[in-house]
């Protein structure tokens, strides 16, 4: 379920994190591009509106949000980090065509961890790659056009 806004900013309050300018212009980006985007993205994009924004600025908002359990840090590549402000148990599938990641609704409590009783389990994640439904009509509809169809 998804937070409003307010809530989220409520949520900071009560942990004392400070509503800084740019903390809330990271979170409302968040809270306005549902699209897993990366430190880059929202620097990119918040830096045309805010030329004082730093990238380290975006790391440490990223970070505190995080830290107050607003947002969940996501790595489907190695050199990858992403950022979703949904922070309950759900899947991942990346796109490998267009890079879009996608959530989806999986109960990660029912997948089978018994090899795993004796070790503490601190986050689990379910991460799938393959290509989604419109780059797969994509590719369809131009493999058609190649064979004059």
């Amino acid at each position: 379920m998804r937070r409003s806004f307010e809530d989220m900013k409520i949520l900071l309050r009560q942990q004392n994190i400070k509503l800084s300018h740019h903390r809330l212009k990271v979170l409302e980006y968040l809270a306005k591009h549902h699209i897993h985007p990366t430190v880059e993205q929202i620097y990119d994009d918040l830096h045309k509106e805010i030329p004082t924004l730093s990238k380290t600025t975006v790391y440490n908002s990223l970070h505190a949000l995080a830290n107050a359990g607003l947002v969940r840090i996501i790595t489907i590549e190695d050199n990858e980090t992403r950022y979703d402000l949904e922070v309950e148990p759900h899947g991942h599938f990346k796109c490998e065509r267009c890079g879009i990641i996608f959530n989806f609704t999986i109960d990660i409590d029912k997948i089978s961890t018994n090899e795993l009783n004796h070790f503490e389990i601190r986050e689990k994640s379910v991460y799938f790659k393959g290509i989604c439904p419109t780059c797969l009509q994509q590719v369809k509809d131009n493999d058609y056009w190649r064979i004059g169809i």
